[in-house]
C-alpha cells in the first residue's frame, strides 16, 4: 500500500518541490534587485568586488543569507523524501529548480544576465565562486534531471546501485566543478575582473559526476526501466 502511494504521489511532490523552488527563485532574485539598488550597485558591474561602498559591511549578512538558502533548500528536500537517497534527490531538484529560476527571474526584472556568458558570483563560501552563467545552469540542469531520474526510481520500488566507486566519483566530480569557480579567488578577493575560467576543470567535474550518478541509475547490465 505504501509503495502504491508513493507511486501515486510522485507527480504531487514534483510539482510541490518544483513549485517551491521557483517561488524561492523569485524571492531570491528579488532580494539581489534591491541589495543592489540599495547599495548603488549596476548589474553589469558586479566586478571588482571590493568596489569601496556599502557592500563590504554586508558581507556577513550577505553569507548568512546564503547559508538560509541552502538550509532552506535541503528542509524541503528532507521533507519530500522518505529517505536518505530519496531526500538528497529532492534536494538537487529543488537547488536545480531555484538557481535556474533565479536567473530567469532576474532576466524579466532587470533583463541580467544578457546573455549566458555573462560573468556572475555564483556564491561567497568559503571563497568567491566565480564563473559564466551558463556553468551553474548546467548544473543545476544535471541536477534536476538525475534528481527526479533518482526519485522515480526508489518511489517505484527500485533500487541504486551505490557503491565505493559511485560515492568517490560523484564527490571528487562536485570537488572539481567547485575548484574550477574558486581557482581565481585570490584574484577576485584582491579587487580584480575575471579574465579566464578552468573550464576543462568544470567539463572533468561534469563527466566524473555525471558518470557516476549514471552508473549508480543504470548498473552494467541492467536495462533502463
Amino acid at each position: 500500500m505504501q509503495r502504491e502511494h508513493s507511486r501515486r504521489s510522485l507527480a504531487g511532490t514534483a510539482a510541490v518541490v518544483v513549485a517551491y523552488a521557483i517561488a524561492m527563485g523569485y524571492l531570491e532574485a528579488a532580494v539581489v534587485v534591491y541589495l543592489r539598488q540599495a547599495v548603488g550597485i549596476e548589474h553589469e558591474a558586479l566586478f571588482p568586488l571590493h568596489d569601496g561602498g556599502g557592500l563590504q559591511t554586508l558581507g556577513p549578512i550577505e553569507l548568512g543569507r546564503e547559508l538560509a538558502t541552502l538550509v532552506m533548500l535541503a528542509g524541503l528536500g528532507w521533507l519530500a523524501g522518505a529517505e536518505r537517497i530519496e531526500r538528497l534527490a529532492w534536494t538537487a531538484v529543488v537547488f536545480g529548480t531555484w538557481d535556474i529560476t533565479y536567473y530567469g527571474w532576474l532576466w524579466v526584472f532587470v533583463g541580467w544576465p544578457p546573455s549566458p556568458a555573462t560573468w556572475d558570483i555564483l556564491f561567497l563560501v568559503p571563497v568567491p565562486w566565480v564563473g559564466p552563467v551558463w556553468a551553474p545552469i548546467v548544473v543545476s540542469a544535471a541536477l534536476i534531471g538525475f534528481g527526479l531520474l533518482t526519485a522515480r526510481r526508489l518511489r517505484g520500488g527500485g533500487a541504486m546501485a551505490i557503491g565505493p566507486w559511485q560515492v568517490v566519483g560523484g564527490l571528487a566530480g562536485g570537488v572539481l566543478v567547485i575548484l574550477s569557480f574558486t581557482l581565481d579567488a585570490r584574484h577576485i578577493l584582491a579587487g580584480g575582473i575575471p579574465e579566464s575560467w578552468a573550464w576543462p576543470v568544470f567539463v572533468a567535474g561534469m563527466a566524473l559526476a555525471t558518470l557516476a550518478a549514471g552508473t549508480a541509475l543504470w548498473p552494467r547490465g541492467h536495462r533502463p526501466a
